[in-house]
């Protein structure tokens, strides 16, 4: 099944002017409930010196989920760039990411939208 949490996918990603985006591999962090077929996905991408440190996961070749997870090279995943999408629009799934760094994203997020605007 496509979508499910943890799922590293593809998507045409939108640029946040909403235009047309590049395809880029995603993280599925969760179905969003209801009658529709939607998940919150966030952006990935292997242009490590976008990394903000104190809210990105890298995943490094070395990790334990590496392998599973479909990548091909050490990359980000941007918490801030998030999205919710059809899962119709995710073009194929890659692998996978271990679930203890799922919720070590989910957490860095929550943390995020918890705290005072900087």
């Amino acid at each position: 099944m496509i979508g499910v949490a943890g799922q590293v996918a593809l998507l045409r990603f939108p640029l946040t002017d909403l235009s047309k985006g590049k395809l880029r591999p995603v993280l599925v962090l969760s179905r969003i409930p209801g009658p529709y077929d939607d998940v919150l996905v966030c952006m990935m991408t292997s242009q490590l010196h976008h990394a903000n440190e104190r809210l990105d996961d890298r995943v490094r070749t070395s990790d334990d989920d590496f392998e599973r997870s479909g990548l091909r090279v050490e990359t980000l995943i941007r918490v801030g760039r998030l999205a919710v999408i059809e899962t119709r629009l995710l073009q194929g799934v890659l692998g996978e990411l271990a679930p203890g760094r799922v919720l070590a994203v989910r957490t860095r997020l929550a943390r995020r939208l918890e705290s005072q605007p900087d």
